[in-house]
């Protein structure tokens, strides 16, 4: 096995859920500028994120749409943009079909004639 494959700078962090205010002192080797004080009374970093166990819905059960920087939102636009465009190019090979379709005729009624 690889030696020093694994961080040793692990030490005690405070995250806190954003969605809740939930905290809770966990061992990481993330590094952060901010620092909280924690219910023992000592100093530990803090580490805040978007959404934890406690507000996921897979774990709360409830079922609610977390837009948190407009991802939905640009989700909605990019497949609009998309369908669009799909709607754009099924339009010039339809106009282009019929271009061919009128030589073709054209062709036939030259040898038919």
């Amino acid at each position: 096995m690889k030696k020093d494959l694994h961080p040793a700078n692990y030490r005690a962090v405070v995250f806190e859920d954003l969605n809740n205010g939930f905290r809770f002192l966990t061992r990481s080797t993330v590094t952060t500028e901010e620092s909280t004080k924690w219910e023992d009374g000592a100093e530990y970093p803090l580490v805040k994120v978007h959404i934890t166990s406690t507000s996921h819905p897979f774990f709360t059960g409830e079922e609610r749409i977390l837009d948190i920087e407009g991802r939905v939102d640009k989700f909605k636009a990019r497949a609009a943009a998309g369908q669009a465009a799909k709607d754009k190019r099924a339009a010039a090979a339809q106009k282009a079909s019929k271009r061919v379709a009128a030589k073709i005729e054209k062709a036939e009624a030259k040898a038919n004639a």
